[in-house]
């Protein structure tokens, strides 16, 4: 089970942190990763981390702003997101893998219920 937090109403330019507890399952076996899905459009990759963390990749319009990490011990999932814009507001959604085929929302197997992200311009 993947349960996201952290989501709220943040001015543009400002920062948020999101969180991802994970339970009920090996989660260092699993590749992390985190899309987000606005209004009308469809889910899009955001970022992902290897099982150990020493890995990660960034969709472009993310990239330089936002950092995803993971501590196993705790089982936690996090993204931080700094200099947010308005086209980030959306619905987040951290989610497991197997495969390092990170971009693609079908090799995803587990879901969060999602955390909803608005900036506000």
């Amino acid at each position: 089970q993947l349960v996201e937090s952290g989501g709220g109403l943040v001015q543009a330019g400002g920062s948020l942190r999101l969180s991802c507890a994970a339970s009920g399952g090996s989660f260092n076996r699993y590749v992390m990763g985190w899309f987000r899905q606005a209004p009308g459009k469809q889910r899009e990759f955001v970022a992902a981390i290897t099982h150990s963390g020493d890995t990660t990749y960034y969709a472009d319009s993310v990239k330089g702003r936002f950092t995803i990490s993971r501590v196993n011990a705790e089982n936690i999932l996090y993204l931080q997101m700094n200099s947010l814009k308005a086209d980030d507001t959306a619905v987040y959604y951290c989610a497991a893998a197997t495969r390092w085929i990170v971009t693609e929302v079908a090799e995803y197997s587990y879901w969060g219920q999602g955390t909803q992200v608005t900036v506000s311009s």
